[in-house]
């Protein structure tokens, strides 16, 4: 079983991709959604997220975490490695194989949409440059992107929505080198922008969606790594930490299909824990305290 984190919805358009690429594989995905957006977050608070969901998925089950988060990835994932990597257990993000496939179309000069966090963590500059050290890089922080999409305003939507999301798109492609041939899309909500961005990306810029090229990765690192290869169904589990019922309803635009019933988990003590729904209350609350 394998475990696949993201900080809300947006690491289900990387899911989609691994089912079709491993369908017989039983995953578990957890959507962080009650504690998002990640991306304007101090490191250290997102380091502090990313262990507990890491966490919860282990104790699911899953041998295999692959961190669909870009913000995660490129902030934390080494630190989540360090922390938790064992010969029983692996973390993967997806930083790496979206830096392999963006060299191997060999372009003029990359440039890579992403977080304000994720941008300024500078990881995907890294991991190109470890592979083509003279290749012009550059990353355009676009933190209105994700929330656009989270509002429905992505693909197929109505006219008035497009219109909204292509003057957003075109906003932010302005900062684009004249030289850009290879525009990686680092947010896992922006493939649902993909119509916005061939409609005002010049006809010579590949556009690069990490999530198949992600899927790929993991199958050639499972066949290179066979103990981690375990025969299933091709179940799926969902958990967030957000209303269960606003999650699959929008859940499902991300995925392409409906999603199963989504379990609850919320933060107690510093872990994720199942909980039967999201607790509102009225008035104070009060819990038994922890001994320092």
């Amino acid at each position: 079983m394998i475990g696949v984190y993201d900080s809300g919805y947006g690491g289900l358009t990387v899911l989609r991709e691994l089912q079709k690429e491993l369908p017989d594989v039983d995953f578990v995905f957890l959507g962080d959604s009650g504690r998002a957006p990640y991306g304007g977050r101090d490191a250290h608070a997102i380091l502090d997220l990313a262990e507990s969901c890491v966490e919860r998925l282990f104790e699911e089950g899953c041998r295999l975490v692959v961190v669909a988060c870009h913000t995660v990835s490129c902030v934390g994932l080494r630190h989540l490695q360090q922390h938790y990597s064992n010969d029983n257990r692996r973390i993967l993000g997806v930083t790496i194989p979206a830096a392999e496939a963006a060299v191997a179309r060999h372009p003029r000069a990359v440039a890579w949409l992403g977080t304000t966090r994720t941008v300024h963590s500078r990881t995907y500059e890294v991991e190109i440059h470890k592979l083509d050290p003279a290749l012009p890089v550059h990353g355009i922080a676009a933190p209105l992107l994700a929330p656009l999409v989270e509002e429905g305003l992505g693909n197929g939507t109505d006219a008035e929505g497009a219109q909204l999301t292509r003057l957003a798109v075109r906003r932010y492609l302005r900062h684009l080198p004249a030289e850009t041939d290879c525009l990686v899309l680092g947010c896992t909500h922006y493939p649902l922008l993909s119509e916005a961005f061939q409609a005002e990306l010049a006809p010579h810029i590949h556009l690069l969606d990490p999530a198949p090229v992600v899927a790929r990765a993991l199958s050639d690192w499972l066949r290179r790594h066979p103990e981690f290869q375990e025969t299933g169904t091709g179940s799926l589990r969902v958990l967030c930490s957000g209303d269960p019922q606003v999650f699959q309803r929008q859940g499902s635009r991300f995925l392409g299909r409906e999603l199963p019933t989504v379990q609850h988990i919320s933060e107690e003590s510093g872990r994720l824990a199942h909980r039967s729904g999201p607790q509102v209350p009225q008035g104070q609350v009060v819990r038994e305290f922890r001994k320092f």
